[in-house]
């Protein structure tokens, strides 16, 4: 498999986080203080928490992305380490953010580290279990699963937008898409999703069944494959 990385996205968004995440508890901790030994300045302390948790926020969403390890783009690679040089994973790249190309068509692959159990019921994605560690995950160190059907939409339309644009000769194939959780704890109960989702240690199986039941073209696969570049060959492969 080979491999397309935008690195320098990688540290710019990596120390992002930790900025916005050291300046957060230094703001967090200027309005303990002000509520401490200025309890009549209530604005000021409010206003600070308020902000010293946004910029905290921010630090985590960034952190999680780019700053902790394995990273999501490492994640993703460990899980597909294995498939031939046919297929090429672009990380940070293209509009999908991660995008893999190859026999099994393209796939827009979206990675999520919650933990817990993961369910799809009545049109809606939840996260449930964990109790009172969970929630604080949730608060301090860990964002909610949200909505990834709102994800999707983005990520493919990006993708396919862009691919309309620069193949005029090829028709762009149909892009599917993938949730993967690189979590080991968590427990998926999603047999009803619209959207496949799996753990990142069967991600593999996916793509190769599904390069097994409809198999991308060799004309469509090279040429989406030099309108997007080709990458280094991953390194044991």
């Amino acid at each position: 498999m080979k491999i397309v990385i935008n690195e320098k996205m990688i540290r710019r968004n990596a120390r992002i986080g930790q900025v916005m995440g050291a300046a957060g508890l230094l703001v967090l901790a200027g309005g303990m203080y002000i509520s401490i030994k200025m309890p009549t300045q209530i604005a000021f302390s409010w206003g600070a928490l308020v902000l010293g948790f946004t910029l905290a926020q921010v630090g985590i969403y960034f952190g999680n992305r780019w700053g902790r390890r394995p990273r999501m783009d490492e994640a993703l690679s460990q899980a597909l380490k294995g498939l031939d040089n046919r297929y090429t994973l672009y990380h940070y790249s293209t509009p999908a953010g991660h995008l893999l190309v190859g026999p099994a068509g393209v796939w827009v692959l979206i990675p999520l580290y919650q933990r817990g159990v993961i369910t799809y019921e009545k049109g809606h994605w939840r996260q449930k279990g964990g109790g009172i560690g969970l929630t604080y995950l949730k608060m301090f160190a860990q964002e909610g699963l949200g909505n990834p059907d709102v994800e999707v939409a983005t990520r493919v339309g990006g993708i396919k937008q862009d691919l309309e644009k620069k193949m005029t000769a090829v028709q762009v194939p149909p892009i599917q898409v993938a949730l993967v959780f690189t979590n080991e704890q968590a427990v998926l109960q999603v047999d009803d999703a619209p959207i496949p989702a799996v753990a990142a240690k069967k991600l593999k199986d996916l793509i190769r069944k599904a390069a097994k039941n409809d198999p991308l073209s060799l004309t469509k696969l090279e040429a989406i494959q030099n309108t997007l570049g080709q990458g280094k060959e991953m390194a044991g492969e």
